[in-house]
């Protein structure tokens, strides 16, 4: 039976991947994440899986192919932590490109709710009894213009949702599927033109800080953004101005650029906590939360699903369709 090591391992992980796997691998759960410092865990083992906030660099490669492991399974569609360009003719870097589209989707779209009709607000009111709705008034969505960066599966699945608010839907992807029905334009029309704008890309070296001081200056006064794909793609420091300067009338988090040593960990006796971070949470217009776009029941057995066939393939020499190259 082959050996597999699971690292960044919580529980609803281990959950999902014990009943799908129905005794085909032996899997060792490890509630570290795949760092230098934790490669030497691996030593031992006949794969790897990891998930997006570990760092598979070219120390960790060259580890894993010393250990004699030719194959890494990461359980998210992401990549960007993994140094794609050296693990090439090293070790087979397999993922889960649709675990779940609509579940970032419609989380997206919670997100823009809860800052537009000022949910968290009331909520936290309405535990104290306060049912007074001074300073709690919200915006429409309908008749308002949503930009979708980004039209892959989730993008796609956030545009049908906006549209179905009464929205109009104003597409930016470098490149357009004509096939989705999605009316396109460029970049500087989104940040021009758009009420709320969603981002739906991954993280790569031309998408990094895509929202900075100058793509902020270009945008609508008051308008919204929503964030459930990479960190990075945000320049963090940046959108704090812009929401001080009240550029931005709201912004939904559910990443950040610096989440890796606080996402998916219980933070809440620590002092060490990133300063922008901490400053975008006091903001009574920011909505944070820690990654949990993808979330669900079935998203959760998807992913164990396909990083479970991914490895099928592997060690069998299928063919190997998820292969990130």
């Amino acid at each position: 039976m082959k050996k597999i090591a699971f690292f960044d391992a919580k529980e609803y992980d281990i959950d999902s991947f014990n009943l799908m796997n129905e005794g085909r691998y032996e899997i060792t759960y490890f509630d570290s994440k795949l760092t230098t410092k934790t490669v030497n865990l691996a030593s031992s083992f006949d794969a790897v899986c990891c998930f997006v906030n570990d760092d598979v660099n070219k120390e960790v490669i060259d580890k894993l192919v010393e250990f004699k492991i030719g194959v890494l399974i990461l359980r998210c569609a992401g990549f960007n932590n993994v140094d794609i360009a050296y693990a090439k003719d090293k070790i087979k870097v397999l993922r889960v490109p649709a675990y779940s589209p609509s579940a970032v989707a419609e989380h997206a779209s919670a997100l823009l709710l809860t800052i537009e009709r000022k949910i968290h607000k009331a909520y936290t009111r309405n535990r104290e009894f306060n049912y007074s709705l001074v300073g709690l008034t919200g915006h429409n969505l309908c008749g308002k213009v949503a930009g979708i960066i980004g039209t892959g599966k989730i993008g796609y699945h956030m545009a049908r949702i906006m549209a179905g608010y009464g929205m109009e839907v104003m597409a930016y992807d470098p490149y357009p599927n004509q096939s989705l029905g999605l009316d396109y334009y460029s970049l500087e029309e989104v940040f021009e033109k758009a009420d709320v704008i969603s981002l739906h890309c991954p993280l790569t070296n031309e998408t990094k800080h895509m929202i900075n001081k100058e793509s902020i200056a270009k945008m609508k006064n008051h308008v919204v953004i929503i964030n459930t794909s990479r960190g990075g793609l945000i320049n963090s420091k940046d959108l704090l101005a812009g929401l001080e300067s009240g550029k931005i009338r709201g912004v939904g988090l559910d990443v950040f650029e610096e989440e890796a040593d606080l996402f998916f960990n219980d933070n809440s006796t620590s002092v060490n906590v990133d300063e922008t971070l901490r400053l975008l949470s006091s903001l009574p217009n920011v909505v944070i939360t820690a990654h949990q776009g993808y979330l669900t029941y079935e998203a959760l057995r998807n992913i164990a699903l396909t990083s479970l066939y991914n490895l099928d393939c592997y060690f069998s020499g299928q063919e190997l369709v998820n292969e990130v190259k």
